[in-house]
């Protein structure tokens, strides 16, 4: 009733408590004179000090866009990098009510390409107000015109979580079972201290292997069998996620990959004697 009382075809269905406030459902997005009339009705209610009432808003989520028409390779010679991108947005009056969700991410438009495409997601409402505002608009970067556009989301280089190997999806995994993202064993994560190899007392080694403390965590450093770093598989500090949406990095790893596999089986067969 509410909103009724402005003429407003938005309607408030029902109120309920949650976390730090209310919800309020309504029958479609709410526009700011919606929200300023919830504001003043929330305002009016004598058991609720005004001191507590913040600026409804509503709920978020993401946009995805990207930027073209910028070279990837600027003209001092650098190559184009998210700080680049995020030092103009802040200058640009287009870009001034434009909370980004994350970083940047630049990556070049193809392997053999001069351009750059620069991948960024914003916070928004459900009806995308903000991103309608921003696609197809143009600005300024230096002598060049960007160019925005929508997009769908960018979800980069998958990494699959059964193997935990990167370049497809989980689904699409031919490996029989669930692999450990710590020591790459034929066990899930959670079952690692009771299965693992490492914890388990062995007298045969020299020296004698002493079984770990039962209700102890695994105290053994495996290597990431992706970068083959001191960390485990799905570490935010593997190279393999940092770089997951530049496919150009990836597609370059994974043909090095393949060249030292290559090699190996070469030296393996050339040492079996005849």
């Amino acid at each position: 009733m509410l909103l009724k009382s402005i003429k407003s075809m938005t309607r408030a269905k029902f109120i309920c408590p949650c976390p730090g406030g209310v919800s309020i459902n309504t029958n479609s997005v709410p526009n700011t004179s919606n929200l300023n009339t919830i504001e003043r009705y929330l305002k009016s209610i004598n058991s609720i000090g005004n001191e507590k009432i913040l600026i409804p808003q509503l709920s978020q989520s993401k946009s995805y866009l990207k930027i073209t028409g910028i070279p990837y390779i600027q003209p001092n010679g650098n190559k184009l990098t998210s700080d680049d991108i995020t030092t103009t947005m802040k200058y640009l009056e287009l870009f001034e009510l434009v909370n980004l969700a994350a970083k940047p991410r630049v990556i070049k438009a193809s392997p053999k390409s001069d351009m750059a495409i620069i991948w960024f997601d914003i916070w928004d409402s459900q009806n995308s107000s903000k991103a309608k505002l921003l696609i197809n608009h143009s600005f300024n970067f230096g002598r060049y015109i960007a160019t925005i556009r929508a997009t769908n989301m960018n979800p980069g280089v998958p990494q699959c979580h059964n193997c935990w190997k990167w370049g497809h999806s989980t689904f699409s995994c031919r490996a029989h079972g669930s692999r450990c993202q710590k020591c790459n064993s034929p066990h899930k994560l959670e079952y690692h201290r009771d299965l693992a190899w490492c914890c388990k007392a062995n007298s045969k080694l020299n020296p004698p292997r002493l079984e770990t403390a039962k209700g102890e965590p695994c105290p053994h450093n495996f290597k990431c069998i992706n970068c083959k770093g001191e960390h485990m598989a799905d570490d935010n500090k593997c190279p393999f996620w940092k770089h997951r949406f530049n496919r150009e990095w990836y597609s370059k790893k994974a043909q090095e990959a393949r060249e030292t596999r290559a090699n190996s089986t070469c030296l393996a067969v050339g040492s079996i004697k005849i």
